[in-house]
């Protein structure tokens, strides 16, 4: 059985947001120096992550301090996909699958989105961003998509992000309906450009098809859209990562998220690994007790740590080189060689809710089925979470209770 060295880029820093403590460490005072030395020596990372998480920190600031105290962002959830991914755990019904569905969940979300809209007038609150995600919001057909966005027409947001992911779910007329909305900022989300890996990992659209996409978007007057890749995807080695990454970079869109592959508890890959070498839930002491799954060959589906490692280290030397600046980070469990996801964008780009939602500075109100609304005390920092229902079914018998939810909350709180 061949063994890989592990090398924790991170060192004894855990937690999915890290940039939290440089952040605390700018707001106390310590230079750049400090802060450097602060995740070098007391958290043992290396230099290389020391500084990103420093740049990105200082990429944030002036995004977190122009945030209104009275501010709030507004989180809608599509839990719809036109097919499920290889790698994904989300609860996202197949829309082939649960087209009757769709009615009757647009129907609760509406009703909860009502529900939201009041509190929010009510506590005189500013809404500065709206994000709505999924799954892929673009299954909708074109007449529910135009309804749903109607509801937010009057709202005055400083971002208006749609999840457009999946290339096969857009099309002009929707495109058009985002923009009539005010919609300022899409996701087109191929994860590769590889043809081949794309349908290894159940997707059904081509790397074409995510060309024209682009090319569509920006006939429609979009002049904001992030792109998402991954790095590690099941078979690719670096070259196809590497050829992905240029391929996006001639599209360039302004924002680039680099997500480093994560076996999921619950998503198709781990269940297709526990036959093979035990994955995360499993019984192969090489799998369950190592977070980057540094494998032998019975897991040989999976890339090496080190080389999914190599992949990230290349796309921030390729991105930070063509102009872009690292503005969000997180960290997931089980993820290949202690990597991190991070957000790039160009000069003026940033995604607003992504900061938003990663430092933890404003309440996050979340409508729909598996979404979570965090009510922030600015007073005292304290976070109070509301937990929707996951599945869909569920979510539209109970959607009264998911109103009730938010309601109780809030007169207990007081937060907003």
């Amino acid at each position: 059985m061949k063994k890989f060295e592990i090398t924790k880029h991170w060192g004894r820093l855990v937690g999915i947001r890290p940039i939290k403590t440089a952040t605390r460490l700018m707001a106390e005072g310590k230079t750049a120096a400090e802060i450097i030395s602060y995740f070098t020596d007391k958290f043992e990372t290396t230099l290389e992550i020391a500084e990103l998480a420093l740049t990105v920190a200082q990429t944030e600031k002036p995004i977190i301090d122009a945030s209104d105290p009275k501010g709030v962002s507004l989180y809608i959830h599509i839990p719809f996909c036109p097919s499920r991914c290889f790698y994904c755990s989300f609860s996202s019904p197949q829309s082939s699958h649960a087209t009757h569905l769709i009615p009757e969940y647009l129907q609760a979300l509406h009703k909860e989105l009502d529900a939201a809209l009041f509190i929010i007038n009510r506590n005189k609150n500013i809404v500065e961003t709206i994000y709505i995600g999924g799954g892929t919001p673009t299954v909708l057909d074109a007449a529910q998509l135009d309804a749903l966005l109607s509801k937010l027409s009057h709202i005055k947001a400083k971002e208006f992000t749609v999840e457009a992911g999946r290339p096969d779910t857009i099309t002009r007329e929707k495109l058009e309906i985002l923009k009539r909305h005010n919609v300022t900022r899409i996701s087109i989300n191929p994860q590769t450009m590889d043809d081949e890996t794309l349908v290894r990992i159940g997707r059904k659209h081509t790397s074409e098809q995510t060309r024209a996409a682009i090319a569509e978007a920006r006939k429609c007057g979009f002049d904001n859209i992030n792109m998402d890749m991954i790095a590690g995807l099941p078979g690719e080695t670096f070259d196809t990562f590497r050829r992905t990454l240029e391929e996006i970079c001639a599209l360039s869109p302004e924002n680039i998220t680099v997500h480093a592959m994560c076996v999921k508890r619950t998503s198709d890959l781990n269940f297709d690994l526990r036959g093979k070498a035990g994955a995360i839930r499993g019984t192969n002491p090489s799998i369950t007790s190592n977070p980057n799954i540094e494998s032998d060959e019975n897991s040989a589906d999976l890339t090496r740590g080190d080389e999914v490692a190599r992949m990230v280290k290349f796309s921030r030397e390729t991105l930070t080189e063509r102009g872009y600046t690292p503005y969000y980070l997180y960290r997931q469990k089980h993820t290949l060689g202690d990597c991190e996801n991070v957000g790039y964008s160009k000069p003026g780009f940033e995604g607003i809710y992504n900061i938003h939602m990663m430092s933890e500075i404003q309440t996050i109100i979340a409508i729909g089925a598996g979404s979570v609304t965090k009510f922030v005390d600015s007073r005292n920092s304290n976070i109070e979470r509301i937990f929707n229902v996951k599945e869909a079914i569920d979510y539209i018998n109970r959607i009264d209770e998911m109103i009730e939810r938010k309601n109780l909350l809030i007169e207990i709180s007081g937060n907003l």
